[in-house]
């Protein structure tokens, strides 16, 4: 992801963790990784106010992760501006689902 601007911010953060600057950056940055994944799919897909219960919770997680990685691989920036675009276009969804990734340069 490019963004135009840099965003500088100091946080301060209590623990009783006896870890190193480094490890503590670490575990604080893929805490908030995971909260921005789930803070997407609550916002974006409202799932926070489905009511599933047994293995159609774990199907519906599985099903929203997998359209909001389809949606990122299409290339769409913004989640909301991916599913009104192929909300109604199955032909565009379709295309989505059947796309091979490409190699990532990691």
């Amino acid at each position: 992801m490019v963004f135009p601007q840099t965003l500088k911010a100091t946080h301060r953060f209590l623990t009783s963790l006896r870890t190193t600057p480094e490890a503590l950056l670490q575990l604080v940055r893929e805490r908030w990784s995971i909260e921005g994944w789930h803070w997407i799919s609550d916002t974006q897909l409202h799932e926070d106010a489905h009511r599933y219960r047994g293995n159609g919770a774990g199907a519906m997680a599985t099903l929203r992760t997998a359209a909001l990685n389809l949606l990122r691989l299409a290339g769409f920036q913004s989640i909301r501006a991916g599913m009104q675009a192929v909300t109604h276009d199955i032909t565009a969804l379709l295309a989505m689902a059947m796309r091979k990734p490409e190699p990532s340069s990691r």
